[in-house]
């Protein structure tokens, strides 16, 4: 990697404490601003820097450290059928494994047909640190509604006015028939030449 974690970062986490002792566990609760994009861009997501809370269980095994948590985060977007504003709160579930640098030959696991493609996705412990960005990336992600509503009932917009229908229920236009558009001309112009005659005599 070419870039190193900042301990500084609040979604960097330590995992010094725990050692490499199997077994051993701790907890970590924290509040930090949430980062830029985080959720469907454009649809629904968290504001950016809003308060996230996390609630973490840092567990140590013998390939590295199984991170267990919960996301709590306000979220806000548009609804997709009356375009009115959505808001909400969130809870998103998560477990990853970060794993130790060395893992691989500490377990013996390497040389198995499709490893390189596997290990493409394995996050890793860096001097004892671990980000959590991309795993709450993913867990938010995936607790979010793909098409939010304001309301599960929301009749949406009239498709000729763009007029709110759940502001008024009995909303509607008059619409003709185009089969009997033409019956309908003719019925005018009928009653038009009728009119005429009427007054001529």
């Amino acid at each position: 990697m070419n870039t190193r974690l900042d301990h500084r970062n609040p979604l960097v986490f330590d995992t010094h404490e725990l050692g490499r002792r199997p077994g051993a566990m701790k907890k970590v609760s924290r509040s930090v601003p949430a980062p830029k994009d985080l959720g469907l861009v454009d649809v629904i997501g968290v504001p950016e820097g809003a308060t996230v809370e996390l609630d973490l269980r840092l567990e140590s095994v013998m390939e590295g450290v199984l991170v267990t948590g919960t996301a709590h985060a306000p979220v806000t977007g548009e609804c997709v059928r009356c375009l009115e504003p959505v808001e909400r709160e969130l809870d998103a579930e998560f477990q990853e494994m970060f794993s130790y640098p060395d893992a691989d030959t500490r377990t013996a696991r390497k040389g198995e047909a499709g490893d390189d493609a596997e290990d493409e996705d394995v996050l890793e412990l860096e001097d004892d640190l671990f980000d959590l960005e991309p795993v709450l990336r993913d867990a938010v992600v995936l607790a979010l509604p793909l098409q939010p509503v304001c309301q599960d009932d929301c009749p949406g917009l009239c498709a000729e006015c763009g007029a709110r229908l759940a502001d008024d229920p009995d909303h509607h236009h008059e619409v003709t028939d185009i089969r009997w558009a033409a019956l309908q001309d003719f019925q005018q112009s009928d009653t038009g030449d009728g009119a005429d005659e009427n007054q001529e005599k």
